[in-house]
């Protein structure tokens, strides 16, 4: 599973980061989490951040961020 998550490095970036990886370890599965801040690479999926993508495909952009356990949703979504 591929995971990336979109955003220049603002704080809500950050902490959408750190709601990934908690999301991952969490659900025990095998999953590499990206950080992208290139202004180009993002704008390939969305125009607002914090943004998630799994498995290529848009999840999550923009404010508010999602809970822990929205991400964990999503997350799972795509495992099946």
């Amino acid at each position: 599973m591929e995971i990336k998550v979109l955003g220049p490095g603002c704080p809500n970036c950050h902490k959408m980061e750190e709601l990934t990886t908690k999301a991952v370890k969490e659900l025990g599965i095998d999953a590499k989490v990206d950080k992208i801040t290139d202004i180009k690479e993002i704008m390939k999926y969305t125009m607002s951040t914090p943004a998630l993508v799994i498995n290529g495909k848009l999840k999550h952009s923009g404010k508010p961020l999602p809970s822990l356990e929205k991400v964990k949703e999503l997350i799972q979504q795509e495992k099946t």
